[in-house]
């Protein structure tokens, strides 16, 4: 990629709005695939528009792979990304991302799911009934979101329950932005404790992912890598959605009465959140393990290229008033859960605890609100999910 010195510089962090930041909703005006500064410093490509997300989605040539992977340029410098680099040899990246998905599909099949719904709603019922018992005002969440999305992937992944603070604590080191010795350092107490967790998994399985991977006959260091993953893909995205689902559902209370009248509707309303209702931008970083042609640019073997799913989920060309909620929406084609061989496998799950979250919360708790202005509400800055601190909720 040639060297520019007048780059749009990207940043981290929500949008105060729920929606694109101006810059980014400007770029997307300008071109599909534009040139960008990343906030670690390195040049990149950023795909701005739903049709060419799609389609860099299903080209194979747009991989986790590099064949330097200490020089490959970053999205941000936190050890995190450090693991989206699977393999130099373009082929054998490809190689184990299906492998990965052909060895954790398994826990997220129709079957598993079905066994694993019940718990969810009576997990929900339970943390509600708390809510309702403490009475307001509450703190939603971090006394129902949080909680609930990490009892459910603990009970998928097979972490003891009463380590579910510990979790938090050595993720949101791992994520956090500007201290890397600080962040490896919480990375490795993190791998440390799966593999410690690995160990007696091998001695007393269960039915759950480390336990299965332990099965397939991996290796600790692989296994650790893998629940991980897990981990950090299906834990920030649904507490955040939840956070801001409730935060937009309570706010319009005909939307909400719209999306609770069936479980059809329901669906469709879970649905919009997960297009729409999602804070700042959500940035899918690969790179280009050869040239890639599009959009009138041409994508250059070694670099960077970041699909912006939050930036395409609002470009009108594929969805009519992008910038309305609209819990009636059909068809609703978004692309938070990726696509092709990037969908991700943990999406029906997802689905579940979102219509589980709202069904319960405000069919339990139908005068929910807000309790604050919305310009009051306080945001990470300084991680890379970005979500919110807390959400002051009253009835």
């Amino acid at each position: 990629m040639s060297q520019s010195l007048d780059l749009p510089k990207l940043g981290t962090g929500p949008s105060a709005t729920f929606r694109p930041p101006k810059q980014l909703r400007e770029l997307q005006e300008q071109a599909p695939v534009c040139k960008v500064r990343t906030p670690a410093g390195d040049e990149a490509w950023l795909v701005t528009r739903h049709e060419e997300v799609k389609q860099l989605l299903k080209d194979e040539r747009i991989n986790r792979s590099h064949a330097d992977p200490p020089s490959a340029p970053r999205y941000v410098d936190t050890p995190f990304f450090n693991l989206l680099i699977t393999h130099p040899d373009p082929d054998e990246a490809t190689r184990l991302h299906k492998e990965m998905r052909a060895l954790l599909t398994p826990s997220f099949s129709a079957r598993r799911l079905a066994r694993l719904r019940p718990k969810v709603e009576a997990l929900a019922l339970e943390m509600v009934q708390e809510l309702l018992d403490e009475g307001p005002p509450a703190d939603l969440h971090a006394q129902f979101s949080q909680p609930f999305a990490l009892q459910v992937l603990y009970e998928l992944i097979g972490i003891p329950p009463e380590d579910r603070w510990r979790i938090v604590e050595l993720m949101g080191r791992m994520a956090v932005l500007g201290d890397p010795a600080a962040a490896e350092e919480g990375a490795a107490e993190l791998f440390g404790y799966i593999s410690e967790l690995v160990g007696r998994r091998r001695v007393a399985p269960g039915e759950d992912v480390i336990s299965r991977l332990c099965e397939a006959g991996l290796e600790d260091e692989r296994i650790g890598t893998l629940s991980a993953g897990v981990l950090f893909a299906g834990l920030d995205s649904v507490i955040s959605h939840i956070d801001v689902g409730v935060l937009v559902l309570a706010g319009n209370p005909d939307k909400r009465e719209r999306a609770l009248r069936d479980s059809a509707s329901l669906a469709l309303a879970v649905e919009e959140v997960l297009r729409a209702a999602k804070a700042g931008s959500s940035m899918l970083p690969r790179w280009a393990t050869g040239d890639v042609e599009i959009a009138g640019v041409t994508i250059e073997r070694g670099d960077l290229v970041l699909l912006d799913f939050t930036l395409s989920n609002f470009d009108e060309r594929a969805f009519d008033d992008p910038e309305r909620f609209d819990v009636e929406r059909a068809p609703n084609p978004h692309l938070t859960f990726g696509h092709g061989m990037w969908h991700c496998i943990g999406a029906p799950l997802a689905r579940v605890e979102l219509q589980t979250a709202f069904s319960t919360l405000f069919g339990r708790i139908p005068g929910l609100r807000v309790a604050v202005a919305e310009e009051e509400l306080r945001w990470e800055t300084g991680q890379l999910s970005g979500g919110l601190l807390e959400l002051p909720v009253t009835w």
